[in-house]
């Protein structure tokens, strides 16, 4: 079975697959290049945030009160919702899985800081393994490349992998290529990149660095769909 992804910008993507939706990280309203993304037409099911910092988190309170959908993510920021009136929620930390009866998801370990927009505590940073017996993917969240990468291969075989890739903020599309490897993946689909100055990428530059190394790069644009 093929499963849909769809991309948002930044690090936003909507993963369609078993007629369920998985959204990732919204931050549609705020950011000049999803302009042409209309929130109230977003409908998922489930919503997974990674951390706290503005640049994901800013339309998961407006996108949960829309749909209705349940938030997962770290206990301090499924506090900060319920007092935000988000009460379909999940807190979860490191290392804890949850299952949604089409899938699982596993709270893997970043290493970036994460706060809230007025600079309280939001937790740990995390990433997301998204594992069934259809697709197998990684959302690496914010993050610098760690040795933690090297222990997903052993908790199952990847299909894709959603891996920050445009520097400053967090690791650049050469430490991305480094992760691929470390985690034994052949399509890596780029996200926090060119959104802002700092994270501006040489694309050219970043797909024929993956090509050379034999594996393939996507590099999507606001809304385009991709088939993993």
């Amino acid at each position: 079975m093929t499963a849909e992804l769809k991309y948002y910008g930044h690090s936003c993507f909507e993963l369609r697959m078993q007629g369920k939706s998985i959204i990732f990280d919204p931050f549609i309203t705020p950011n000049p290049l999803a302009s042409e993304i209309d929130l109230h037409t977003l409908k998922p099911d489930y919503m997974l945030i990674s951390h706290g910092h503005y640049d994901h988190i800013a339309d998961a309170v407006q996108l949960a009160q829309n749909s209705g959908c349940r938030v997962i993510a770290c206990f301090e920021i499924h506090e900060w919702l319920q007092r935000q009136g988000v009460h379909n929620t999940m807190g979860m930390n490191i290392g804890g899985t949850a299952d949604l009866g089409f899938a699982k998801v596993r709270m893997m370990p970043a290493v970036h800081s994460s706060s809230f927009p007025d600079g309280s505590y939001a937790g740990q940073a995390a990433g997301f393994l998204i594992s069934s017996p259809e697709l197998n993917l990684y959302y690496s969240g914010d993050t610098d490349l760690t040795r933690d990468m090297e222990l997903i291969p052993d908790m199952c075989a990847l299909d894709a992998a959603c891996i920050c890739l445009g520097g400053h903020f967090t690791m650049d599309y050469k430490d991305a290529l480094r992760c691929a490897e470390m985690i034994r993946c052949e399509h890596i689909i780029g996200m926090h990149f060119d959104t802002f100055e700092p994270i501006h990428l040489d694309h050219k530059a970043a797909l024929e660095h993956f090509s050379t190394a034999g594996r393939k790069l996507s590099l999507p644009k606001v809304g385009e769909h991709l088939m993993i």
